[in-house]
């Protein structure tokens, strides 16, 4: 990990600045904080074997998905109540701390998105979190971009379908 982390980091800070500036500048999550989080969890992987660049990349959204959704637990924390707004993602609005309950919902939903289709689950992740775009998205999971806009659009429709169902 001491070899490889300098060969990508720059990479994980672009992926992550380009995510969380979708979010506004309500944000208090930093791109330095995201990367640095992951990094830690990363290290913590019992020896891990990287198969590859897009099996890295793939596991450090894993483990970017977990800092947001930890830190979106902790702020929910602090909260009293409020009601659950519906999330929105094609825009990627979400601000941890406002939208703390959304992204809870999201990562419940996405759980079990991964039970029915585990593609449609690993685009989400890579997109929503991960903060690639189509073409890249394409590229880690090897298809075309069609594939990847025509499942963006599934993959949207059956987790707005799961959100509406654990309401």
């Amino acid at each position: 990990m001491d070899e490889l982390m300098p060969l990508v980091y720059d990479e994980l800070r672009r992926r992550a600045h380009r995510q969380l500036s979708r979010r506004g500048s309500r944000r208090t999550l930093s791109t330095t904080g995201l990367v640095h989080e992951a990094y830690l969890r990363l290290v913590r992987l019992p020896n891990p074997a990287w198969e590859d660049r897009f099996h890295f990349f793939s596991v450090a959204a894993k483990a970017m998905r977990s800092v947001v959704v930890d830190y979106a637990r902790r702020s929910l924390a602090h909260k009293r109540g409020g009601a659950a707004r519906q999330v929105d993602l094609d825009e990627g609005l979400l601000r941890v701390e406002d939208d703390a309950a959304e992204l809870l919902a999201l990562h419940e939903a996405l759980g079990r998105l991964e039970s029915i289709d585990a593609r449609l689950s690993a685009l989400v992740e890579l997109r929503f979190f991960g903060g690639l775009s189509i073409d890249e998205t394409a590229r880690q999971l090897d298809v075309s971009d069609r594939t990847v806009k025509r499942d963006w659009n599934k993959a949207r429709i059956l987790l707005m379908q799961l959100l509406d169902e654990a309401r």
